[in-house]
């Protein structure tokens, strides 16, 4: 790449747990023959994604590549954290050919693209694509707009109703910033469900856009990067629930990070996690876990009910034995008392 030409980057956005940090990683480890920087967005100071991605570093995306802004929204911190953020990897030598912006689960993205328009960076960057990941399953069976059928006939009977809620709000500002929808967890949401998938997000749509099923991440890099989108010249055709106003609000959904003891077998965290979403909406846990008797640190991801967990890497000499999780919910719904308390922050969540 010439030292005169744009560098180009591609924006990865998508709800919580819809497989943003899987793609990247797919993506470090088939590049295209790209050197790529990787930027993570997270919400919550518990950088757990960044940590993920870190761990799977090649010599086309090195550890040093891979920089984390963590309890921050990047389109609002741009003088203090995202231009020298960007700074800091177009100085690295030899220079990345491509960036990708793994945003967080909570992020409208179109103030993100206007952070592009800043002189110090809009000559030297350019948004090569905004990517949006869809969890098929989730769409299918609407959570995020509750009960679709209701919510559209009740619109139909009178124009002048908003029964819209800001999970739905964030899931319809990404799909209207995208260029291309990655429908993930197909196998999950079954024929049917990508079916009524693909349905919802044409209807929220505000142009017509390609989707594309993706299984764990996997896909040929030469489909979602090199799109020469431009999207920061683009911005009329990406509505948003927000244009207009002079900021955006991030006060709908909060988070805290939880502590928790040594677990004895990672089945009793799981069943928690299962409560705390169906009783208190919880939306997202991630973070680590300590089991005893295992050398191995245990990755803890869930999206509502839905709970995966792997072992990761070996716990490091130097490492406290114990757990840290992130727990996402909207606002209103966040007690912190009782999910600490549930969690096992206050006492242990298992005896013996």
């Amino acid at each position: 790449m010439s030292d005169l030409a744009k560098l180009p980057v591609t924006v990865i956005t998508g709800f919580l747990g819809s497989g943003k940090t899987t793609l990247v990683r797919q993506l470090m480890l088939n590049p295209g023959g790209r050197r790529l920087a990787v930027i993570v967005n997270e919400f919550g100071d518990v950088g757990v994604d960044g940590e993920i991605l870190k761990g799977c570093a090649i010599p086309e995306c090195p550890a040093e590549n891979i920089l984390e802004l963590a309890n921050g929204c990047i389109c609002c911190t741009v003088a203090d954290d995202f231009i020298p953020t960007i700074e800091a990897l177009m100085a690295l030598d030899p220079r990345p050919d491509h960036i990708l912006i793994e945003t967080s689960g909570l992020a409208l993205p179109k103030p993100l693209l206007k952070a592009f328009d800043w002189p110090d960076i809009r000559s030297r960057i350019t948004v090569d694509g905004v990517i949006a990941l869809a969890d098929a399953e989730a769409v299918a069976a609407g959570r995020f707009a509750p009960n679709v059928a209701a919510v559209d006939a009740q619109r139909l009977a009178d124009d002048s109703l908003n029964h819209e809620t800001p999970l739905s709000e964030v899931f319809e500002d990404q799909i209207s910033c995208a260029d291309i929808i990655l429908l993930t967890k197909p196998d999950l949401a079954g024929p049917e469900g990508v079916a009524r998938a693909r349905e919802i997000i044409a209807s929220k749509a505000s142009r017509p856009i390609t989707m594309v099923e993706v299984a764990e991440g996997a896909i040929d890099p030469r489909i979602i990067l090199g799109l020469e989108a431009a999207a920061e010249d683009d911005m009329d055709a990406r509505p948003s629930h927000h244009d207009g106003a002079d900021d955006h609000e991030h006060d709908d959904f909060d988070s805290i990070v939880v502590e928790i003891p040594e677990l004895a077998d990672p089945s009793d965290l799981v069943r928690v996690i299962e409560k705390l979403a169906q009783e208190h909406n919880i939306l997202r846990v991630k973070g680590y876990a300590a089991v005893r008797g295992k050398a191995m640190r245990l990755l803890v991801q869930a999206v509502g009910m839905r709970v995966r967990h792997q072992y990761d890497r070996p716990w490091k000499p130097d490492e406290p034995r114990k757990g840290r999780l992130v727990v996402i919910a909207e606002h209103d719904d966040i007690d912190a008392q009782v999910i600490r308390k549930a969690l096992g922050a206050a006492q242990p969540l298992v005896t013996g």
